[in-house]
């Protein structure tokens, strides 16, 4: 098993964070929680735009994931 890459275990681990970060915010917000696969679907389209936002920016990725999230509008 690869440590980084796209299905790497570093990135298994920053979209499974993600996902328990989108799960909360629907819970709090009262919504309905989407599918297992739409979630997973938000998590990784989530992590891969802060890994593109890190590289143009230099900046932390876990950071990028959690206001990503915040800022998501029910």
């Amino acid at each position: 098993m690869t440590i980084f890459g796209k299905n790497g275990f570093v990135r298994q681990q920053e979209v499974a964070f993600a996902k328990k970060l989108l799960a909360w915010k629907y819970e709090n917000s009262e919504a309905a929680l989407p599918d297992e696969a739409e979630l997973q679907a938000q998590a990784e389209n989530i992590v891969a735009d802060a890994h593109v936002i890190a590289k143009k920016r230099g900046s932390n990725i876990l950071e990028i994931v959690k206001k990503q999230i915040k800022d998501i509008k029910k």
